[in-house]
């Protein structure tokens, strides 16, 4: 079973007892979430789409930890001008669990 959830202003297709890194999320580790804005559940085959979320569907799942992603370097230039300007970016993630899936 699976599911299309909203979280975070991001789509994600999540499955049952499955870790994932979303968008910084509001909450301590060992926290527990549910997200009501369900697009689509899959169950055996049978497959149910939310017009615009499937009614009654929701996803609960725990905060493990909060983590940053990778290091993006911004670097600008114009040339012949002595114009450099570099900046660094790191995204905060958090890192959820996904504990069941109610359809």
């Amino acid at each position: 079973m699976f599911a299309i959830v909203e979280i975070a202003g991001s789509q994600v297709k999540v499955e049952s007892k499955k870790h994932y890194f979303v968008n910084k999320l509001q909450g301590s580790e060992g926290d527990s979430v549910s997200f009501d804005n369900v697009l689509l559940t899959e169950n055996d085959g049978s497959t149910t789409v939310g017009a615009p979320s499937v009614s009654g569907a929701k996803v609960s799942a725990t905060i493990l930890e909060h983590v940053k992603g990778d290091k993006v370097i911004v670097f600008k230039k114009k040339r012949r001008k002595g114009y450099r300007v570099k900046n660094g970016h790191r995204q905060q993630f958090t890192k959820i669990m996904i504990d069941s899936i109610v359809a």
